[in-house]
């Protein structure tokens, strides 16, 4: 076992091991000192499982260093906003100090907006790794690829509301209103799963206008020397 999981280690392109060792290091660096310890179990524990096993995934289903790149950022977005579980990331405060003035006032948000920035980074960077797999792995054309990335957004945003809400119910209990970040918002989820949509929509216009077939299609796989 020991022997198959270094091989399969060894087989990742060497700029995706790099990405998987940082995304490791940053896990562990946004639970040092955790200001929410009780719920960053939930928050970082799924990360922490696809990052253990993505040497495998990437090894059976091989990507494009750009694919797993556009992956990596959104895993480390997550990360970085799961440390104050995202309805309580600082950056009013960090504003303050820089500028005087901070984000909220200033674009009249009347709650933390930075979950509404990770759904749009979902849609936005998922469409392309999701295109290259079916284009890859599933035989589809060009430009069916890109309609089944666009409805892949759709259909896992919705399953991760619905899983977010069986968590909060089962095991978040009296955590729950902390955990899935509604902040008293009873239309979070649609507008969630709606910014998705409009992230992936940008990234779906910026692929057809340009035509990156090749950057769907390519998988960029690094010869012996770069391994």
């Amino acid at each position: 076992m020991v022997s198959g999981v270094g091989r399969a280690w060894r087989d990742v392109p060497r700029p995706q091991r790099g990405m998987i060792l940082l995304l490791l290091a940053a896990i562990a660096l946004a639970n040092v000192r955790q200001p929410f310890p009780d719920l960053a179990p939930l928050q970082h524990g799924p990360t922490l499982v696809l990052a253990l096993m993505a040497p495998g995934l990437v090894r059976r289903w091989p990507l494009s260093d750009r694919a797993v790149g556009c992956v990596w950022l959104f895993l480390l977005l997550h990360t970085f906003a799961a440390r104050w579980i995202y309805s309580y990331v600082p950056y009013d405060d960090w504003a303050r100090m820089l500028t005087g003035h901070d984000i909220s006032s200033f674009m009249g948000l009347r709650r933390n907006g930075f979950d509404r920035l990770v759904h749009c980074a979902f849609g936005a960077l998922l469409m392309m790794p999701l295109a290259q797999v079916a284009l890859r792995h599933g035989g589809m054309s060009h430009r069916w690829s890109l309609a089944f990335a666009f409805a892949a957004i759709g259909l896992g945003s919705a399953l991760y509301e619905i899983f977010e809400w069986l968590l909060t119910v089962f095991v978040a209990g009296n955590t729950a209103d902390y955990y899935n970040g509604q902040q008293g918002d009873p239309w979070d989820a649609q507008k969630d799963m709606g910014i998705a949509q409009a992230g992936a929509a940008l990234t779906l216009i910026l692929l057809l206008r340009q035509g990156h077939r090749p950057h769907i299609g390519k998988l960029d796989l690094p010869n012996k020397e770069q391994r």
